[in-house]
């Protein structure tokens, strides 16, 4: 077992704060959570502007900060318009349903360890639990919930297929999300997010177990339904997905809320299992005060703005890809990959906490690497043969349409044009009207 500082929260440590802390702490989180949304949008906007040459925001406010506010004040104060076919009910909810789950799922994140809050000693964070990255999961699943409800409620085409698209993702990458922490899990030998930072002391799990983090990183955005997996708002076949008849007043800044809370979340998650939460980077961490006292806060704003940043980032670089694409991305690539790498650790695990099963240990990871290439093998295999079937099927269909001008296509004209149809045409004398 590694040694643990003094100053690092445990799970006995909570639920012993006075009950106006817990408020404060509460209070604390929620201004944090709205000012970053407001920031947020800002800072996005310049950030994919500065990307794109172009000015961004630069109106509203000394470098237009004061943009976000005002569109936020603009949806609030609009008329609120219902559609007549709507279920009032489910479609007031839904953009509440989107919202609060995200709340809550970032009462797990730590920011800091233990603090002197007003002369209490307290855990810079709201809340934790022996399974609060089960926690997270549940509430993000639960907030997919308002997208599927948002899509039916509408009773529109687009917005349902929206919200179906949606559930179907978030099935296909919250299994596939789930899978990259299970190695975190038999690492850290916990689910207490204050724990799994604890046990990051000497290393982060984003260079001990990189294929994780490289998987939860594709996972972020398919759960986030941020760009390039930003199917359920496909705005090119669906108008605007499941917020297609959600007009732009408080029901729309709801939705938008949601959205930025959920990529803060996934930022949040991915700075405390893999990136050492609030624990100073090296060779800041060579300072002895460095992960104490109020200056972990600071390390962690540091690395959420930087995982935030490369979430713009690829919004600004990538294309939405194909629905099919996406699908096929998370059942046959990296599910498959997550519970290889799976096997592969466990069977590492065993060979440093068991010595005595060193060779079952090396016998599994064996098995795992040879099955893990044997299906990647035969995987390229099918695939390829798969490709030149379908090229000489197109081939095939070519050569058909190229011998008869309408065979399965519009009619296309002969290249003989005076005996189109079987009709001769008799050329017409010149000046002839």
């Amino acid at each position: 077992m590694k040694h643990v500082l003094a100053a690092d929260p445990t799970l006995a440590d909570f639920g012993k704060d006075p009950l106006w802390i817990t408020i404060i702490k509460a209070v604390m989180l929620f201004v944090f959570l709205m000012l970053g949304i407001l920031f947020g949008v800002w800072y996005e906007r310049k950030l994919i502007s500065w990307m794109q040459n172009r000015r961004g925001p630069n109106r509203a406010g000394k470098f237009g900060l004061l943009q976000s506010a005002a569109d936020g004040l603009k949806m609030g104060l609009k008329e609120d318009i219902f559609p007549t076919t709507v279920d009032r009910v489910l479609y007031l909810l839904a953009p509440v349903i989107m919202v609060v789950p995200a709340f809550l799922a970032f009462s797990i994140v730590p920011f800091a360890p233990m603090v002197n809050l007003f002369g209490v000693q307290t855990p810079l964070q709201l809340v934790d639990l022996p399974v609060a990255v089960l926690f997270m999961l549940a509430m993000g699943a639960v907030s997919v919930y308002g997208v599927v409800l948002a899509g039916w409620s509408s009773r529109s085409p687009y917005a349902l297929l929206g919200g179906l698209r949606s559930a179907a993702q978030v099935v296909s990458y919250e299994i596939a999300m789930g899978l990259s922490f299970v190695a975190i899990f038999l690492f850290a030998g916990t689910l207490s997010t204050s724990e799994i930072v604890a046990a990051q002391e000497q290393t982060w799990f984003a260079v001990l177990l990189i294929p994780s983090f490289l998987i939860y990183v594709v996972c972020m955005f398919g759960e986030a339904a941020r760009i390039p997996f930003d199917l359920p708002e496909g705005e090119g076949e669906l108008v605007g997905g499941f917020q297609t008849e959600y007009s732009s007043s408080l029901k729309f800044a709801l939705i938008m809320m949601g959205e930025y809370l959920h990529t803060f979340t996934a930022s949040g998650i991915a700075v405390t299992l893999f990136l050492g939460g609030w624990r100073a980077p090296f060779p800041i961490s060579l300072w002895e005060g460095a992960n104490a006292g109020w200056w972990p806060v600071l390390w962690f704003f540091i690395k959420f703005v930087l995982v935030f940043s490369f979430i713009v980032w690829v919004r600004a670089s990538l294309p939405r890809v194909r629905y099919d694409q996406l699908m096929s991305l998370g059942w046959k690539v990296l599910i498959p990959v997550n519970l290889a790498w799976i096997l592969l650790v466990a069977a590492v695990r065993n060979l440093v906490v068991n010595e005595g099963d060193r060779m079952i240990g090396l016998g599994i990871a064996g098995v795992v690497v040879i099955g893990a290439l044997a299906i990647w093998l035969r995987f390229d295999t099918v695939n390829q043969r798969r490709k030149e079937e379908r090229k000489a099927q197109v081939d095939a269909e070519f050569e058909e349409l190229s011998s008869e001008p309408t065979a399965g296509g519009f009619p296309v004209p002969p290249l003989d044009l005076p005996h189109y149809h079987g009709v001769q045409h008799k050329e017409i004398p010149s000046g002839t009207n």
